[in-house]
């Protein structure tokens, strides 16, 4: 008797003591008697793999193969049987919804190897001279028992794969060397099996290989059996590993397919078929690649496994971290509402997600964040006007999602009927409120799904925590740019107090030239020094003065009818002079207003004076006026440097935050103010290099009537 031969002898003792003192230490345990048959089988294979190679004649030999491949047959039912049960106190449940699959696993193999013995194999067994191995060349049977084989033992590496990664602590200490044994024994199996797959070959040495794998992962199993009393640990699976396993069952299924079809390819080809073998394996991964990356597809797995395997439908675990990572660092209100948009469209599988961000003291809507829709068309589809003031109304009293294409309640089948045209255009079909305080700071809308799948009730209330935890974030962060803005206005305070130390300085140097002046006044040289520092202390004291005055005195609003007209008119003539470039009126559509006239006045004025510091020379100012949805809208547009997106962001509209090297960043702080004041709003648009365009939104005077277009024009 050689030594490979002692080998799987010795490696079969081994193993059939090592299931006997599992069974008798704990003989009730379903887990226990099981991993006790799978061991028993593992104990006669290797004993029967020996017997086989002393095998002196082929007959013997096959007759003895024939035995072993029948016990190697059952190996893949027993030891899923094991994976699905081993770290689960609650195994039945789970049994009962692996039925079939384990069922496939055990039946696949054994009908193979009992009905298509003369299948197997294609040749008469050939041995090494010299040699105690034999060699087999694989017949069809042999070759789809194999993968039979393979599949079966991915399925179990994959159930105890998930069992230690969802152990911990003292059940991962108890389970890992028994994880890592039986593991180690069914990947010699996908080893063995794809050799002879590849090869279409089956060669003896790969059973004393296992044999030889046997006995080395006996050391590992016994050391975790002493750790551990019984094999009832309970350890939860989460949903994700569930779909994960799905996911890795069905890709071996389509694997086998496409094996079935490549070999069915060379029965009927012969050795001709390899191109056609190529082909059929590259549009194979390219199938794959496609299902993958299938939105439907990936959606059915995910319902499949929580239809089947009663599980939710969603990892909230895994759900929740993904959605504080991506928001808990931000303190923008534009980062998070982009933040959120990601999560909410990638969790629930939205074509479209969008936040509308509610202005304060307003019932109007400005985009925070969409995954479709840019901020030029979220103007244009006037969210800020009516709509969004009878969106915002609408869900003000609501707790949970509402679908919009639902008739359950009323009051949304009337409100589709009445805005059924905004809704379409803003691509709205669920409008979740945002709410935190018990007020309502946004709303979060979603499009349609993939498939048009409509939200369940997992879905909304998975949406509806979602949204809770936005809408604090948004609350917490508009607080905090209060609090900011608060501080800004204490620093400005400060400021101001030493503007006035400046002013008290410039007029210190005046008294000293009023005091110089009967004595120096024959004096030509002192005369001109004289006014010419008059001159330049009072254009400083009036600058100053008339900058910091926007900021110390409260602002008071008295509005009255006036046209749009008008009030450019008007400015365009106060600036008359001081401008270094054309200004060029576009034509338009002008309307009534009811504003308070000097307020606007010093709008536009300072807009006008803005756009002249930027452009260079050669460069030009453009105004432009227009009429839509009941809001009046002015922009002046100018060729000048233009800002940053960071700048416009971060700086833009906050005192004393100016690109110009002798302004003090007031004036467009004050504008806000001021068209806020009013109920309107003013945006901008810049690109660095290539000028920027702010325009001012004020509501049209009800009951005004439109004018005529406006085609005048100013060099």
């Amino acid at each position: 008797m050689n030594m490979t031969i002692m080998l799987t002898f010795a490696a079969g003792a081994v193993t059939a003591g090592l299931a006997l003192y599992v069974i008798s230490r704990d003989p009730k345990s379903f887990a226990s008697r099981v991993f006790a048959a799978g061991m028993a089988l593992f104990a006669v294979e290797a004993v029967l793999s020996g017997i086989s190679l002393q095998a002196a004649q082929a007959e013997t030999f096959l007759a003895w193969l024939r035995v072993t491949t029948i016990v190697s047959s059952l190996l893949p039912g027993v030891w899923l049987l094991f994976s699905l049960s081993y770290g689960r106190a609650n195994y039945g449940d789970f049994l009962n919804r692996w039925a079939v699959w384990v069922s496939a696993a055990f039946a696949v193999p054994v009908l193979l190897s009992l009905f298509l013995w003369n299948e197997w194999y294609a040749g008469w067994p050939v041995r090494v001279p010299g040699g105690s191995a034999w060699f087999l060349t694989l017949g069809w049977g042999g070759y789809f028992w194999s993968l039979a084989v393979v599949a079966g033992a991915i399925l179990v590496l994959m159930n105890l794969e998930r069992t230690l990664r969802h152990s911990t602590g003292n059940k991962r200490w108890q389970i890992k060397f028994m994880i890592i044994g039986v593991g180690a024994l069914f990947g010699v199996r996908i080893y063995t099996s794809s050799l002879a797959i590849l090869f279409n070959q089956f060669t003896t040495d790969g059973l004393v290989f296992q044999a030889g794998a046997l006995l080395a992962a006996d050391a590992l199993i016994a050391r975790s059996v002493r750790r551990t009393r019984e094999m009832a640990i309970d350890i939860y699976l989460s949903h994700a590993f569930l779909y994960n396993s799905l996911t890795i069952l069905l890709i071996g299924i389509y694997f086998v397919g496409v094996g079935l079809l490549a070999w069915l390819a060379r029965y009927w080809i012969g050795t001709e078929s390899l191109p056609l073998t190529a082909f059929l394996f590259f549009v194979a991964v390219m199938g794959l690649g496609s299902l993958l990356l299938s939105d439907h597809v990936r959606i059915r797995r995910k319902r499949a496994v929580s239809r089947l395997f009663e599980r939710p439908l969603y990892d909230y675990r895994q759900v929740w971290s993904d959605f504080t990572q991506a928001t808990s660092s931000l303190s923008s209100t534009r980062d998070l509402c982009n933040a959120v948009c990601r999560v909410v469209a990638d969790t629930l599988e939205c074509l479209s997600v969008s936040i509308w961000v509610a202005e304060e003291g307003r019932d109007t809507l400005s985009l925070g964040a969409s995954t479709e829709h840019s901020e030029q068309r979220a103007r244009a589809m006037k969210m800020a006007g009516r709509e969004g003031t009878e969106l915002m109304l609408a869900l003000r009293d609501q707790e949970m999602p509402v679908d919009f294409m639902d008739d359950a309640e009323g009051w949304v089948r009337d409100f589709r009927q009445s805005r059924a045209e905004a809704l379409d255009e803003a691509g709205i079909r669920y409008a979740v409120p945002l709410r935190a305080a018990n007020r309502l700071v946004g709303i979060l809308t979603l499009g349609g799904r993939i498939g048009d799948v409509p939200l369940t009730g997992q879905d909304r209330d998975l949406l509806k925590t979602l949204a809770d935890q936005a809408a604090a974030s948004l609350l917490n962060i508009r607080l905090a740019e209060h609090l900011h803005k608060a501080r800004a206005l204490e620093a400005l305070q400060m400021m101001s107090a030493f503007f006035m130390h400046d002013l008290k300085n410039l007029g210190s140097k005046l008294s000293l030239v009023t005091q110089n002046l009967p004595v120096h006044f024959d004096n030509p040289e002192f005369r001109q020094d004289a006014i010419r520092s008059v001159t330049q202390s009072v254009a400083k004291i009036n600058a100053l003065c008339s900058r910091l005055s926007m900021l110390s005195e409260r602002l008071e609003i008295h509005p009255r009818p006036v046209s749009l007209e008008r009030l450019v008119s008007e400015a365009l003539q106060a600036v008359d002079g001081m401008l270094k470039c054309p200004v060029r009126l576009v034509p338009g559509k002008t309307a009534d207003l009811h504003v308070d006239a000097e307020q606007i006045h010093k709008v536009i004025v300072n807009l006008l004076l803005n756009a002249g510091d930027a452009v260079s020379e050669g460069g030009e100012i453009r105004i432009a006026t227009s009429v839509s949805g009941g809001w009046a809208e002015l922009a002046v547009s100018d060729t000048g440097c233009g800002m940053s997106r960071q700048f416009i962001e971060t700086r833009l509209f906050k005192p004393f935050q100016t690109t110009k090297p002798k302004g003090m960043g007031i004036g467009l702080f004050h504008c806000k103010t001021i068209v806020e004041a009013h109920g309107g709003r003013i945006e901008v648009e810049s690109e660095e290099g290539k000028g920027s365009t702010f325009r001012v939104f004020l509501p049209e005077r009800p009951g005004g009537e439109k004018r005529g277009e406006r085609v005048e024009g100013r060099g």
